[in-house]
This record gives C-alpha cells, sequence and structure tokens, in this order.
C-alpha cells in the first residue's frame, strides 16, 4: 500500500533559446535544492486551475516570458510516487516552442544558466531527472508519454509507461 503523503500537481517548462540551449534554474529551495531542473510549479488547484494554464503561470512569473497555449506542447506527465519521501507528485511536462531571447534574471528560486543538452547530464541534477526525466524528454518531446514512477527511497526507482504516442499522430492526440 502507497505511504500517505501530501499529493501535489505541477507543471515542468522545457525552454530553450535560439541556439537549442537549455534554459535550467538552480534552485536555492527544496525540492530539489541546489539542483539544476526545468523551470516550473505547482497547480493552482483551489482555483482550478489547467495545467496549461499553469505553465503559462509560471513561464510568465518565472521568466517573464508571456505564452499562449499553442507555444507549449504537453508530451507527458510522470506521476511520482513519495518522491524524497516527502509527498506524491503529478507533473505535466511541456516544450515550450516560444524561444528566449535572454537569459532571465535570478529569482527568489534561483538563477538561471544555458545548457547544452549534452552538458545537462553533467550537472548536479536530481537523480530522477537523470533516470527519468530527460531520457523519457530527449526520445518523446516531440510526442507524448505517461509514466508511473515509485521513488520509495527504500527501494528501487520502478518505472512504468502508461501510454506511449509518437510522431504525427501524438501531435494530432495532443490539440
Amino acid at each position: 500500500m502507497a505511504t500517505p503523503l501530501p499529493f501535489k500537481i505541477s507543471a515542468l517548462i522545457f525552454v530553450k533559446n535560439r541556439s537549442g540551449q537549455q534554459l535550467l534554474i538552480q534552485r536555492r529551495k527544496s525540492p530539489n535544492q541546489g539542483c539544476w531542473s526545468p523551470i516550473g510549479g505547482k497547480l493552482e488547484m483551489s482555483i482550478g486551475e489547467s495545467p496549461y494554464e499553469c505553465a503559462r503561470r509560471e513561464t510568465l512569473e518565472e521568466i517573464g516570458l508571456t505564452l499562449a497555449d499553442t507555444d507549449l506542447h504537453c508530451f507527458g506527465y510522470i506521476s511520482e510516487k513519495s518522491y524524497e519521501g516527502t509527498g506524491h507528485w503529478l507533473m505535466f511536462l511541456f516544450d515550450c516552442r516560444k524561444a528566449l531571447n535572454d537569459l532571465p534574471e535570478a529569482i527568489s528560486e534561483g538563477h538561471f544558466q544555458f545548457f547544452g543538452r549534452g552538458e545537462i547530464d553533467l550537472l548536479a541534477i536530481p537523480e530522477t531527472d537523470r533516470t527519468l526525466l530527460w531520457p523519457y524528454y530527449d526520445k518523446f518531446h516531440d510526442g507524448f508519454i505517461g509514466l508511473r514512477a515509485n521513488c520509495d527511497p527504500g527501494g528501487m526507482l520502478q518505472i512504468t509507461e502508461e501510454l506511449r504516442l509518437t510522431g504525427p499522430a501524438a501531435e494530432s492526440q495532443n490539440r
């Protein structure tokens, strides 16, 4: 039986510059304090915020980039049980189709830097990002993937694919 922990819903947004480098934030707060991550945040569930609304709001708040729904491609979700032993997460993953011109200024949550995809694997990133998030981004950022991950700190990371769509069929499914 799953451990009774708080459940949180969030959006992660993969933003690139015109050279194709990924924008990451080095987080000053938990979760993932000190690690590099894509931008994002929790849905405001009390107002019925959708994952797309959350992604647009978080992108504006964190890096000042205004987006329409069409600037975002939802390429998947990850349901994580017992992440860091502190909570369960449902994360919606978005690839931003609008390139960023300049490096955003630091915010209270951390500072930003652009990295080539090969550099990211050498950074201090959460272990679940290394084994789960980035490999699936590489394969599915143009398609769609649904994942379930058991992140129980006392056991091995267990990943289950729930849904997989690739190519043009995935694009038409996500509209």
